[in-house]
């Protein structure tokens, strides 16, 4: 994906076309990264946030699938934050009763890197991924190094030594929809990339309705506005680190 280019007209080539960009006016900032185009309305202050995973050469790295979603990027990372609804909505397979319990873990808020990163979470799952073949505990880690992005390291099912990575890519069409990008990049020599695919979009398929039926859709920063509960110091800290950003799309800021 070399030489990509982005541009504000609907008017110009369509895309894939091959244009100069000397050609397109109203250009835009882009760069290709872990196999999708990224752009910006502004000026964005550097590079793309980095996953050294993807570089691996036995990893498997692929688009699991991009799901339009009628929620809001800060309400659907929140929900990929949430780990208490696994045995409810992903029952039997990220979860399960009567493991229901969200056990203590650690959350940093990094000024040095600009993310919020959870370690140290652990949940009893059935089938953590495709390469899984019996229950285990699982670890996790989970990273927002971007307002409306996230990145899972999880225990990989085919090597206990290393961990597989998911991420989601929200691309706000406004603020009270997404279409979600489904990052893989994963230790997995058994399965074909359809299966591989298909279990990961099937959890997402579970966690659609439940986005779409969050109210309001936009975020609430305002810490009175809904109230947390133990398990949920992630979310609790990427709402803090949106105010601090002064992040005001797709949000309801403290004080409205």
């Amino acid at each position: 994906m070399r030489g990509v280019l982005a541009w504000r007209s609907r008017d110009h080539p369509p895309v894939g076309s091959r244009v100069a960009a000397a050609d397109v006016p109203d250009v835009l900032p882009a760069v290709a990264r872990y196999g999708y185009v990224w752009t910006s309305l502004g000026t964005p202050p550097g590079d793309v946030f980095a996953i050294p995973e993807f570089a691996e050469p036995d990893r498997r790295n692929l688009n699991a699938g991009t799901i339009g979603v009628h929620v809001s990027a800060p309400r659907a990372i929140e929900n990929f934050l949430d780990m208490a609804h696994f045995p409810f909505v992903h029952t039997d397979v990220l979860g399960a009763e009567p493991h229901t319990e969200v056990r203590e873990y650690d959350v940093e808020v990094s000024d040095e890197r600009d993310e919020v990163l959870a370690t140290q979470c652990r949940m009893f799952q059935p089938r953590a991924s495709a390469a899984s073949s019996e229950g285990a505990d699982v670890e996790y880690v989970y990273r927002v190094p971007h307002p409306y992005c996230a990145v899972l390291y999880k225990t990989s099912g085919a090597d206990e030594s290393r961990q597989d990575v998911i991420a989601v890519f929200l691309q706000p069409v406004d603020e009270e929809r997404v279409r979600a990008h489904l990052l893989l990049s994963v230790l997995d020599d058994e399965h074909e990339d359809k299966e591989i695919r298909h279990f990961q979009v099937s959890i997402f398929g579970q966690d659609k309705p439940i986005l779409e039926n969050q109210h309001p859709k936009r975020l609430p920063l305002d810490p009175r506005a809904e109230t947390p509960i133990r398990a949920d110091r992630a979310a609790v800290s990427y709402r803090r680190w949106l105010s601090r950003k002064g992040i005001t799309y797709g949000v309801i800021p403290a004080g409205r």
